[in-house]
């Protein structure tokens, strides 16, 4: 796994039911294996023997076991799975924090929208990492801040092209769709700076859409929204600022 345990209140979720589906199909492999060995030693052909073994038209009992311990086990994962992907994407509750977050090539661009721990909309506007072959400077990077054991909703949306959210320490992706709104929903429970990508091949710089999160306490994250305030980066950059090359009209 790229990360540990308590980065965020999804990742031990995800752990468990990545771990225990492994452990599940190793068990479910040694069995049908052992099986597989055992009926090529038990049945296999003597030294001697000639013509074809007795023939059998069906087994019953056989073929019952067949079809009930495969559907059984497919509504177990199926269970365990939905169960938790309710919990993870469960947003019937507000979050503390609600963060647009818009792809575009090759870039990021963050809009923290005011709430409970954020005063007004506030925005910032990623550049495009530039990749020579050497060490780049990270601090140069799009960077989104959240502040530490607050939820937080992403929005994520894209201004062009289908890209994907993928920071691998939270073990969570999910694809921005031009006119679509996904989201993600979690806690950041640890702080810590974690390294972030698009995860979905979006043109001849798509390796060059870099980011980072830095998960802060609520005093640094309220510092950083001061920063902006300062820097006039005031209201958010909506979907003016969008382009669908599919979509556009000419002139």
């Amino acid at each position: 796994m790229p990360t540990e345990r308590g980065t965020t209140s999804n990742t031990d979720r995800i752990m468990d039911l990545w771990v225990n589906s492994w452990i599940a199909a190793l068990v479910v492999g040694t069995i049908t294996w052992g099986l597989i060995i055992w009926c090529l030693v038990a049945y296999r052909r003597r030294r001697g023997t000639v013509g074809f073994p007795r023939q059998t038209s069906f087994n019953l009992p056989l073929e019952v076991f067949y079809l009930t311990i495969p559907i059984f086990m497919v509504l177990v994962f199926f269970y365990f799975t939905d169960r938790d992907q309710q919990a993870i994407d469960d947003r019937s509750q507000p979050a503390d924090v609600v963060v647009d977050v818009r792809g575009k090539q090759w870039a990021w661009d963050f809009n923290y929208k005011s709430g409970n721990v954020i005063q007004e909309d506030l925005h910032e506007a990623g550049v495009q990492a530039h990749l020579t072959g050497n060490t780049i400077d990270k601090e140069q990077l799009p960077t989104l801040y959240l502040p530490v054991n607050k939820s937080v909703d992403l929005e994520l949306n894209s201004r062009d092209v289908i890209h994907s959210f993928w920071v691998p320490a939270f073990l969570q992706k999910r694809d921005m769709i031009p006119g679509k709104t996904n989201y993600i929903r979690f806690t950041p429970t640890k702080e810590g700076t974690y390294d972030g990508k698009c995860a979905e091949l979006c043109g001849e710089y798509h390796s060059e859409m870099l980011f980072r999160v830095k998960v802060v306490s609520e005093s640094e994250f309220q510092a950083h929204m001061d920063q902006l305030k300062a820097g006039g980066n005031t209201g958010l950059l909506g979907v003016e600022y969008d382009r669908n090359p599919n979509l556009n009209e000419t002139k």
